[in-house]
């Protein structure tokens, strides 16, 4: 049977696109801790990064349009905390991770904690407004849970000095930052309820980093506020700061100076009751907003699955990849070619015309010099015969003989007389000397 027509017999293709729909549907949103390592970011935007720890490791990629709202730089070794969700990428088979978000390690795992919590807290519907306590309208007696010794203390008390002089006020001294700063402030609240002295509590403290406020984080802390007998206000940190204390306290205050407002009254106590109720608004808003933000993110995750965008994610993550390889390839036709030229170079270098000529010329320069060397020994040698030659010619020369007092008699014609006869009556002669003639007249 043709794997064509048999549904139980996969390709390859079909197999990884399987795989990556499971991964991606069964697994969700995952959190991982890990470090840092072959970080790259090419041109096309993208971040590509290896998470890892001391025995095991994965690949990532962080799309364009995520990697915008990171707000450092990632580098090789650092520590980070990722959401992410699981996928595969098909080409390669290789599963790998798809990052959403990344923090460095220590604000991101307190961010983590204090979803994890809110999430936690709110499905036991600790933040529900059903469970809230109403503030007293004509508060007899004010409670302040914060430190002796902070600026959000002397605010509160300006504030209830200024509006309501005659409010008596109980202080509950506690730390409100570091590790133990949860339960004292969960101790003092409990010491409130066990006294019931106070008809309102507002507990807080000035603003600060996450870090600063991390106390008001806790769930000890949370469980105890949400168990008070006694309405609390949560005034937590600026206006911007947000704690899982003023999700679960029955009424939350931008400020500690905004809480004393609140349980003071002037002469305006319409206005007073009117801001009550529009706090009591605005958290119940930021609370449903909350939810509503909650659910969407978990559609957003679903319709992110199903998108056109994963898809063009994935081919862009194959452009890349592709690129690199091109890059790669051409990187090294290049080199083969450079290596190729180089020996065709070498080549003509041995075999040039030029190193030959330049052979040759020596080669002619020397042959030139020997055939001088020569011609100056033959002609040294025919001036050495020649001179042997002279010398001998010289012995039977008739000059040498004529040096010795001896001469020659010639007609006037050049005919040399040796006989008596030669000669007649009238003939001219001309008699050769060594060092001269004599003529003569034949008598």
């Amino acid at each position: 049977m043709s794997s064509l027509t048999n549904p139980n017999i996969f390709t390859v293709s079909r197999l990884n696109a399987e795989v990556r729909l499971l991964l991606e549907n069964e697994m969700g949103i995952v959190w991982l801790i890990g470090e840092i390592s072959n970080f790259s970011a090419p041109v096309s935007g993208h971040w590509y990064l290896t998470l890892k720890d001391s025995r095991a490791q994965v690949k990532c990629a962080m799309f364009r349009g995520n990697n915008r709202r990171v707000t450092f730089k990632p580098q090789n070794g650092q520590q980070v905390l990722v959401k992410a969700r699981l996928s595969l990428y098909e080409p390669r088979g290789d599963y790998q991770l798809i990052i959403e978000s990344m923090q460095p390690e220590g604000d991101g795992r307190l961010q983590q904690q204090f979803e994890e919590l809110k999430m936690k807290l709110a499905a036991e519907g600790l933040f529900a407004q059903t469970s809230k306590r109403a503030l007293p309208e004509h508060p007899q007696c004010v409670g302040i849970v914060t430190s002796k010794t902070g600026a959000a203390l002397f605010d509160i008390l300006d504030v209830l000095k200024r509006r309501d002089p005659s409010l008596p006020v109980v202080i509950y001294p506690t730390m409100v930052q570091g590790e133990e700063a949860a339960i004292q402030i969960a101790q003092a609240i409990g010491r409130a309820n066990s006294r019931n002295e106070c008809d309102v509590l507002i507990v807080g403290r000035g603003g600060g980093s996450l870090e600063d406020l991390w106390c008001f984080n806790n769930e000890v802390l949370a469980r105890t506020i949400a168990a008070s007998q006694i309405p609390i206000i949560s005034a937590v940190g600026h206006e911007v700061d947000v704690t899982i204390a003023d999700f679960v306290a029955d009424m939350r205050a931008p400020t500690p100076s905004a809480a004393a407002e609140l349980v003071s009254r002037d002469n305006s106590h319409k206005d007073q009751a009117l801001n009550s109720r529009q706090h009591k608004l605005a958290s119940a808003m930021r609370y449903y907003l909350s939810e509503q933000r909650q659910q969407a993110t978990v559609l957003l995750h679903r319709l992110e699955r199903q998108h056109p965008n994963n898809q063009l994610q994935r081919q862009s993550q194959q452009l890349d990849e592709l690129s690199a390889r091109l890059q790669r390839a051409i990187s090294k036709r290049i080199d083969v070619q450079q290596q190729k030229l180089q020996q065709q170079q070498h080549k003509i270098a041995l075999h040039s015309p030029i190193k030959r000529l330049a052979n040759q010329q020596a080669s002619l320069q020397r042959l030139e010099q020997k055939l001088l060397d020569a011609m100056d020994r033959k002609l040294l040698n025919a001036r050495h015969q020649l001179a042997l030659a002279a010398e001998k010619l010289d012995t039977v020369s008739p000059l040498a003989t004529l040096k010795r007092g001896y001469s020659i008699t010639q007609t006037a014609h050049g005919r040399v007389i040796t006989q008596a006869t030669d000669v007649k009556t009238g003939d001219t002669l001309v008699t050769r000397l060594s060092d001269g003639e004599v003529r003569s007249t034949v008598n």
